[in-house]
């Protein structure tokens, strides 16, 4: 149960800390949340992992469905060197995750070092 409050609350944390602040912002969320629920570290990681690749790859899909992926595409063309706008959205899904996954997994590691002292 715990691991589903997390993920949740990471992804929620990030889409209204992204709404005002940098990019970044997203590890900060994750590495709060895996730092104040008590979650072992490689559930902390996959909840950030999953939190953030799902939020990254709904929303890049949402946005790039607004403009008929015409910016989608061409990015895809410039990155990927092929016009494939779902694997552009992919990897965007791939980098937040992988933010989230390891600020989430500080987060849990932090806590449990200053558990144990």
């Amino acid at each position: 149960m715990k691991f589903f409050v997390s993920l949740l609350l990471m992804a929620a944390l990030s889409f209204a800390l992204g709404l005002f602040l940098p990019w970044w912002s997203i590890a900060i969320a994750c590495f709060l949340v895996a730092l104040t629920i008590r979650i072992k570290p490689g559930g902390a990681f996959l909840a950030g992992f999953l939190a953030l690749f799902l939020l990254w790859g709904w929303l890049s899909f949402y946005i790039s469905q607004q403009n008929d992926h015409v910016l989608a595409n061409k990015v895809s063309m410039l990155v990927l060197k092929k016009k494939n706008p779902n694997m552009l959205m992919l990897l965007t899904g791939a980098i937040g995750a992988l933010v989230g996954g390891f600020s989430a997994l500080s987060g849990s590691l932090l806590r449990s070092m200053f558990k144990k002292a």
